[in-house]
């Protein structure tokens, strides 16, 4: 077996493209989406895939094909399992999206400490009533596509499945449920009764509790970390991507900010959430449909 495949998704995805690198024939994991070519080496093939393909709306990586199938997913909720940051939409019903969203887009890059920059912004929804957490789940959550898949398939193929997020736990056990998580972690967010109190309870979830998160699930399941898959796209995430990647697992930022991209394993950047199957050599016949 080869030691590493040229991964590539992406509609109208065509071998053929990938002709001047004689990298012989492909294995088709969904015809006209995705497909792979096997490897001994693999960075200088990336880098010419990558600038053959440029312009293309496809996801070019390199993946080591040992433990290819992954034990235990960790994945991000906001803007990775599902469409919105629930904080910035927290702060819509209370008409300070704009200023609150500045701040999480800043936390998200790295910009600014996450635990801070989290109290910072709860802090100014003080207030408001609890019924805007219901209607913010009810109207501006939504699963991305193939979040469902990817939990099916995974579960499936006798992984565990972990929502872990920086965001509150009246989200993350919606969320699971809605996916089909085993588990998950979030804040909590404070209040008496009526409203927010503008507190969050201590401890703080922000990256090194995502990573211990990984550390721990992986631990009680006696798996190595290349049998980890970890998933993100802002900063917070990124220590738990690191930690996958850098131990023979798969750490994948996932439409992620730049600073996060840059340090992953893999970047899925065009394409849904049953990207994160291709990766792991799931074939279209493999893949639960539950969307």
């Amino acid at each position: 077996m080869s030691a590493f495949v040229l991964n590539v998704i992406g509609r109208d995805a065509e071998p053929s493209l990938f002709a001047p690198l004689k990298l012989g024939p492909a294995r088709i994991l969904s015809p006209g989406r995705a497909f792979e070519f096997s490897l001994s080496g693999g960075d200088s093939a990336l880098a010419e895939a990558r600038i053959l393909a440029e312009g293309l709306a496809l996801d070019i990586n390199l993946v080591a094909t040992a433990q290819r199938k992954k034990k235990l997913l960790v994945a991000d909720m906001d803007s990775t399992i599902i469409n919105v940051e629930c904080l910035d939409e927290l702060a819509d019903m209370a008409g300070l999206k704009p200023k609150i969203a500045a701040i999480t887009e800043r936390a998200m890059r790295g910009e600014l400490e996450f635990e801070a920059a989290l109290r910072e912004r709860v802090g100014m929804l003080k207030g408001l009533p609890l019924t805007a957490l219901e209607r913010t789940y009810a109207e501006r959550v939504r699963l991305n596509p193939g979040a469902k898949s990817l939990i099916a398939t995974m579960r499936r193929h006798g992984a565990h499945t972990m929502l872990v997020s920086g965001g509150f736990g009246f989200f993350t056990s919606r969320v699971a449920a809605a996916a089909g998580f085993h588990a998950e972690r979030g804040n909590t967010l404070l209040d008496d009764g009526m409203a927010l109190t503008g507190e969050v309870g201590h401890p703080i979830l922000g990256r090194e509790a995502k990573l211990r998160a990984l550390e721990e699930a992986a631990a009680n399941l006696k798996l190595d970390y290349a049998e980890t898959l970890a998933a993100g796209d802002g900063a917070n995430d990124l220590a738990m991507i690191q930690r996958a990647s850098e131990n023979g697992g798969l750490g994948v930022a996932y439409h992620a900010k730049p600073l996060v991209a840059a340090a992953a394993g893999a970047s899925i950047d065009h394409n849904d959430l049953t990207a994160l199957l291709y990766l792991q050599g799931y074939t279209d016949e493999e893949i639960v449909t539950a969307e």
